[in-house]
């Protein structure tokens, strides 16, 4: 496997935190660092924890899904990186100004929301046969820090690129499952 692939996981699944990143200073106007770490912290977190998840529950019935196990990974990569980019082609979502969404509920649920991707995502990592533990490192750590320079430029970042990115990070999930798909077919 080449070792740049985790870094290229990691990119294209944080994209969608990185865009709720970038929408935040919109809606928070003076954001602390605090504020800033806080959301990177869960952001990251969950894109690291999620995968995990994914592939614990992927390897209880890894006996079952092994034989098709590639095209499951390509199904699923497909579909998030095909949702990611329709997502990133709509109009974006007006900000609730009644609720901080830098703590509590609001947080969670962006983290957790922006991160189900990474939990489908990690049902294909026995398909790929990598270090699942190193891979979801890295795309925790690449998710914070994409989230904190998403939050610390994101007027300029959102003005410049926007949802763009979503659909870049969905493009190279859809190119991922196309590898993995092609790699076991020509076996």
């Amino acid at each position: 496997m080449n070792p740049f692939f985790p870094l290229f996981l990691g990119l294209s699944l944080s994209m969608d935190a990185f865009a709720v990143s970038v929408a935040l200073p919109f809606c928070v106007p003076s954001l602390s660092m605090r504020q800033i770490c806080r959301v990177a912290g869960t952001f990251g977190f969950f894109q690291a924890l999620m995968p995990l998840l994914g592939w614990v529950m992927a390897s209880l019935a890894s006996k079952w899904i092994a034989p098709f196990d590639h095209w499951i990974a390509f199904a699923l990569l497909g579909f998030i990186g095909g949702k990611m980019m329709l997502d990133g082609l709509r109009p974006a979502d007006e900000c609730d100004t009644r609720s901080d969404p830098t703590s509590g509920w609001p947080l969670l649920t962006l983290a957790v929301g922006t991160s189900i991707d990474a939990m489908a995502v990690g049902f294909s990592f026995a398909a790929m046969r990598l270090n699942v533990w190193s891979t979801a490192a890295i795309i925790g750590s690449t998710t914070f820090a994409l989230c904190w320079v998403g939050m610390v430029g994101g007027r300029q970042i959102g003005r410049f690129l926007g949802k763009r990115m979503e659909v870049l990070g969905g493009i190279v999930l859809v190119g991922i499952g196309l590898k993995i798909l092609f790699d076991h077919l020509s076996k």
